[in-house]
């Protein structure tokens, strides 16, 4: 289910996504995990392409995460994208490739912050 809201930040990293709707005076917020699972330590040889394998599975694991979070925004106006890690490139590129290429988007660098703090620097960012 899609939630509309012209602006939409999402702090991202390969566990889960949290997705804040702002509208003026209030924010909605829904969180999404990932299920990707954990990479496996890979030390000499493997039998059976085991880190391949991982990869193609780890791969196809965040394409469904990644779909997830896209279903979920609908088609605002801007977009805010934060998070520690590359997986707020991956999403941004993702985006860029989707329906909601239309939107403006924005990505920046952004450690692991608790909800609150979240909310408050998306909300901050889409303040006239």
């Amino acid at each position: 289910m899609t939630t509309t809201s012209n602006n939409v930040g999402i702090w991202i990293d390969h566990q889960q996504a949290i997705i804040v709707f702002a509208v003026p005076g209030h924010a909605t917020v829904r969180t999404v995990k990932s299920h990707v699972a954990p990479h496996p330590h890979f030390g000499g040889s493997q039998v059976g392409g085991g880190e391949k394998k991982y990869d193609e599975r780890f791969n196809h694991q965040l394409t469904r995460f990644y779909d997830d979070v896209l279903g979920q925004i609908g088609e605002p106006t801007s977009i805010l994208i934060l998070g520690p890690g590359e997986a707020k490139q991956q999403l941004a590129a993702r985006l860029a490739r989707s329906q909601a290429a239309r939107s403006a988007v924005a990505v920046k660098a952004a450690d692991a912050l608790t909800e609150p703090q979240i909310i408050a620097k998306i909300v901050e960012h889409f303040e006239p």
